[in-house]
C-alpha cells in the first residue's frame, strides 16, 4: 500500500467522486494502493459500476458524516462549491484538501514527461491523436482527455510510462484555486492551437485568457518546448519573451513547421508536414491543424515520421466529433461537441466538405456559460448564418446569468433570418424533433451542436425518421 510522508497508508476521500475524470483518478489511485471512498449527488452506471468493480467504496449524496475522520486528503471537483456539506465539515476540520490537478500533480506527474494540449479549440481531438500515436508507437503513455478516443475505449489511463498526455484546460481549478488547470500538469512540453475569448463566466476580456497562458509559458523548461499556432497572433503575443524554445507552426511561410499541398477528400484529409505525407481520416482544415501538432509532439516524444504516419491514419475520432449518430431515409444525424462560435463555423465547414452539394440544418443548443452570454450574439449568427437553414433552442433557465448580459435567442434568430439563412426558435426539444422529422428529405445532413446531452435528441431524431 502507498504511504504519505509519515509512512502510515493514505486515505484519500473524493468529493464528486463519478466526474470522468474524478472517477478515473480515484481508480488509478486505489489501483496503486490507497484507500479510497468517495461521493456524489449522481451516482449512476457506468461510472458507480466501473468504480465498484475497481473496489472504490461509493456513498450516495453528500453529508457531513461521509468524510473519513482519518482521511489524509480531500480530493475536491471543479463542480463542487461553498456550501455542500462536506465542503464545510472539510474546512471546520481544517483537513487536507487538494482539487484534481493538484492531485495529479501530486500523485501522478513529478519527474515524468508531461505533454500538455491548450487553445480554445481542438484541445480533445488533438490530446486523442497524440495518446493514440504514442500508444501505437508502444510508449504506453498516461493521459487524461476530455472526451472518448475510439482507438483507446477510455478517456483516463494511468500507467508505469514516463509519458503522460493531458488536455489542458485554461478553465478554473475549484471553488478555492481561480487559476487554470493547466498552471499545476508539469508541463515538459505545451501544444497552443489557438487562443479566442471563452469562458466568459471567470474571464472578463481576451487580455485575462492571454495572461494565463502566459502564466503556463512561462513554466515550461528549457529542456522543454512550446508548439504554438504561428498563423494566431494571440499565440504570436503570448509566445513573445517565453523562457523555454517556441517552435511555430502552421501554413504561413513564416511558421517554423510548415503544412503544405493539403488535399481534402470525403471522410480524410491529407498534409505535408516537413516534407512528409500524412493522412488523417477526418475533414476540415482545423482538424489538419489539430494533427500537424500532434506530430509534432510524436517526434518530440521520440517516435520517427513512418511510425507517426501509420498510426495517423489508423486513428478513429473522437465520440462526440463529428460522430455519425445513423441515417434514415438518406438524412444523416451528425453529433458534434461544438459551441464556441468558431467551433460551430468550423463544424458547418467541414461537414460542407464531408458532405458537398447536401443541405447542412444546423441545430443549436446554447448550453455553455459563454453562449447563453450576449457577448457572442454577432459571432454566434455569423457562424450559424453558413448553414443552410438553423434551428435554436429556447434557453431553459438564465436565471444565474444578469439579464443585461444575456443572449437574446429570439433576436438571434431574427438576426439569422435577416442575412438570408432561415432560422426559427425551437421551443422544446420534442418541437424541435418534429419540425425536423417534417420538413426533412432525403440527403439532408442534420449537424447537432451542443456541449450537453441535448435531451437525448438524436436518437429522438432517427427514431422520428423511421416512423
Amino acid at each position: 500500500m502507498q504511504s504519505d510522508l509519515s509512512g502510515e497508508p493514505t486515505k484519500v476521500h473524493f468529493l464528486g467522486i463519478c466526474g470522468t475524470a474524478m472517477g478515473a483518478v480515484a481508480a488509478a489511485m486505489k489501483r496503486r494502493g490507497y484507500d479510497v471512498t468517495g461521493s456524489d449527488e449522481k451516482v449512476y452506471p457506468p461510472m458507480s459500476t466501473f468504480l465498484e468493480s475497481e473496489g472504490v467504496k461509493i456513498l450516495s449524496g453528500f453529508s457531513a458524516e461521509n468524510v473519513p475522520e482519518d482521511a489524509d486528503y480531500i480530493v475536491v471537483g471543479n463542480a463542487i462549491s461553498r456550501g455542500n456539506t462536506e465542503v464545510e465539515s472539510v474546512l471546520d476540520q481544517k483537513l487536507r484538501y487538494l482539487s484534481l490537478p493538484e492531485t495529479l500533480k501530486e500523485f501522478f506527474l513529478c519527474r515524468k514527461r508531461n505533454l500538455v494540449v491548450t487553445g480554445t479549440h481542438g484541445k480533445t481531438t488533438t490530446t486523442s491523436i497524440v495518446a493514440w500515436l504514442l500508444t501505437y508507437g508502444k510508449l504506453d503513455p498516461s493521459y487524461m482527455i476530455g472526451g472518448l478516443p475510439r482507438n483507446l475505449n477510455t478517456g483516463a489511463k494511468f500507467t508505469d510510462s514516463d509519458f503522460v498526455v493531458l488536455e489542458g484546460d485554461e478553465y478554473d481549478t475549484a471553488f478555492f484555486d481561480k487559476r487554470s488547470k493547466f498552471l499545476h500538469y508539469l508541463p515538459e512540453a505545451v501544444v497552443i492551437n489557438n487562443i479566442e475569448f471563452d469562458h466568459a463566466d471567470i474571464y472578463a476580456s481576451l487580455d485575462e485568457i492571454k495572461l494565463t497562458f502566459k502564466r503556463l509559458l512561462n513554466i515550461v523548461p528549457r529542456c522543454g518546448v512550446a508548439i504554438i499556432n504561428g498563423d494566431d497572433e494571440n499565440c504570436l503575443d503570448v509566445a513573445d519573451g517565453a523562457p523555454a524554445p517556441v517552435a511555430t507552426l502552421g501554413f504561413g511561410e513564416d511558421c517554423d513547421h510548415r503544412i503544405c499541398n493539403v488535399d481534402y477528400q470525403s471522410g480524410s484529409s491529407f498534409f505535408d508536414l516537413d516534407g512528409f505525407r500524412f493522412e488523417l481520416p477526418m475533414d476540415g482544415e482545423f482538424n489538419v491543424r489539430n494533427a500537424a501538432a500532434a506530430v509534432l509532439l510524436a517526434r518530440f516524444a521520440g517516435l520517427d515520421d513512418q511510425v507517426i504516419a501509420t498510426g495517423l491514419k489508423k486513428f478513429s475520432g473522437i465520440a462526440r466529433r463529428q460522430e455519425v449518430r445513423g441515417e434514415v431515409g438518406g438524412v444523416t444525424v451528425i453529433d458534434d461537441f461544438a459551441h464556441h462560435p468558431t467551433a460551430i463555423q468550423l463544424a458547418i465547414a467541414s461537414m460542407r466538405q464531408r458532405y458537398p452539394n447536401r443541405r447542412i440544418r444546423a441545430v443549436f443548443e446554447p448550453r455553455s456559460n459563454s453562449t447563453r452570454r450576449s457577448v457572442f450574439q454577432g459571432a454566434l449568427k455569423d457562424a450559424l448564418e453558413s448553414a443552410d437553414d438553423v434551428i435554436i433552442s429556447a434557453i431553459e433557465d438564465n436565471s444565474k446569468i444578469p439579464e443585461s448580459e444575456q443572449l437574446n435567442v429570439e433576436m438571434l434568430v431574427s438576426q439569422i433570418n435577416g442575412a438570408g439563412t432561415p432560422a426559427l426558435l425551437g421551443p422544446s426539444v420534442d418541437a424541435i424533433v418534429e419540425n425536423l422529422v417534417c420538413t426533412s428529405k432525403e440527403g439532408d445532413v442534420i449537424l447537432v451542436l451542443s456541449n450537453g446531452g441535448f435531451g437525448g435528441i438524436h436518437q429522438q431524431l432517427l427514431d422520428g425518421l423511421k416512423k
